[in-house]
Formats: C-alpha cells, structure tokens, sequence
C-alpha cells in the first residue's frame, strides 16, 4: 500500500525552494523518488539545498528564474519538457508577504505581492497544465494559506492572493481534470517558516495563535509535505479542485 505514495518515475518543479515548505516539500518528494527541480531566484542558495538533499541520495536539479518573469516562467518549463521529458508535478510555492496598515499599502506593494503569489502560479500552471494534458497526466498543488479561507488586517494583497490561490485552482481542476491533470491546493495555518520570522518574536502574537489553534501549537514546515506529497501521488489520484487546510484545526474551530 505504501507504493501509492511512491513518485519513481516523475519529475517534480517545486517554486520557493531553498527554504521552508519548498524545500521540506522538495526533500519528501526525493525520498519518494522524483526528480525533482528546486526553484528559486538565487543559484547559489539553490545549490546549497541541492546538495544537502543530493548527499541523502536524491535525484535532484536547480532551476534559477524569477517566477515573476512570466517569460522566465515559461522557458523554465519548457527546458524541463526538454531535459527531462516532461513536467509531471507543479508545485507553486514561492510567495512573500507585505505587512502594512491600508492607508500605507502601496500599490507597487501590492502588484508585487500578488505577482508573486497569484500570478506566478497562474503563469507557471498555464505553461504545465498544457503539457501535462496533452500526456494525460500530471499533478499541480498551489500552496495557499488559512488566509484562503480568513481575512486579517494589514496584508490585504496577501489575502487577496490567497484567496486567488484557492480560486485559480478550482479553475484548473475544472478545465485540466478531463485531461487527467489534477490541481488542488493547501492551506497552511501558521508555521515556523521564514516568512513569519518577524510574528514569531511577537510573544503576544505567538500566543494569539496558539489560543486559537486546537493543537496549541505552530506547524513545523515538514509537516506541510505529507499533505503535499498525497496530493501529488497515486495516493490522492481522485481528488481534485481541493483546498485542504493543514492548519491545526484553526479555520474548523473557534478557540481563545
């Protein structure tokens, strides 16, 4: 039965991947074994994730472009069709996060935070989803967020974009999933990733979250990969369209 979550045989481009969820996400999928392809804007941090992944016996590559770069985006994937043939597995990852009051909130802020998180996916997913579909298989996981699903003050383009995660995922699943591609996403709680570096020196807002989150605690980033790699497996074949939280029960419950 553990075959079901096996990856032999497939190539996996994972965006954002020198830390975090990208690369715990990146190192599961190589023990699985995928081939896997780490993205992210700066070659050599890529290439010192390779290679610790690299030492514990995985097949795995680094791709250096700005997902931003919609041209970029695109010969990225296109060179992966080519050196490996084909892009199996899509996960877009890569994000940042502009913490402002609105009256603040530039709109460069926010074209910067919605480039990066929403239409670096849509653009990534275009070019993928059109490949995989016409071999008949592939799978694309979009990494949302509990803000998927909640709102909260001082990142409107943030939640704006996740909440485009969710939405841009229903659309693939609908218009690929005839073609055997399935897209779903997740939504993580809050996790002790580098992105909320500065939240987690916030006693009070530490706090905060664990009085609202049923476990009482932050995620660590390799328990998001699981989610990701059943999504991405045999194991997760017939779900699709999906946005499913790993958040410790927070957006199920109401606690504090």
């Amino acid at each position: 039965m553990l075959e079901m979550f096996r990856l032999d045989g497939r190539t996996a481009l994972v965006t954002g991947a020198s830390r975090g969820f990208g690369f715990e996400i990146a190192r599961l999928f190589a023990a699985a074994g995928a081939r896997v392809v780490l993205n992210g804007r700066h070659a050599d941090t890529l290439q010192v994730a390779a290679e610790t992944l690299q030492k514990a016996g995985g097949d795995v590559h680094i791709l250096a472009f700005d997902v931003t770069d919609a041209q970029a985006a695109g010969d990225a994937v296109a060179a992966i069709e080519a050196d490996f043939g084909g892009l199996d597995i899509l996960i877009n990852n890569a994000g940042i996060n502009i913490r402002k009051p609105l009256a603040d909130y530039a709109l460069a802020d926010w074209q910067q935070v919605i480039n990066t998180n929403l239409t670096s996916a849509f653009v990534l997913s275009r070019a993928a989803g059109l490949c995989m579909a016409e071999r008949g298989w592939g799978r694309i996981v979009n990494i949302g967020s509990v803000l998927s699903i909640l709102g909260r003050a001082t990142i409107p383009a943030y939640t704006a974009a996740k909440h485009g995660i969710a939405g841009l995922t229903k659309a693939l699943a609908a218009e690929l999933g005839p073609h055997g591609v399935t897209s779903n996403a997740i939504a993580p709680g809050y996790f002790e990733t580098e992105i909320n570096t500065e939240l987690m020196k916030k006693p009070e807002f530490v706090a905060f979250v664990n009085d609202r989150t049923p476990l009482r605690r932050w995620g660590k980033p390799a328990e998001l990969a699981g989610a990701a790699l059943f999504l991405a497996s045999p194991a997760g074949a017939y779900v699709n369209g999906h946005l499913l939280a790993v958040d410790g029960g927070m957006t199920t419950t109401l606690m504090g």
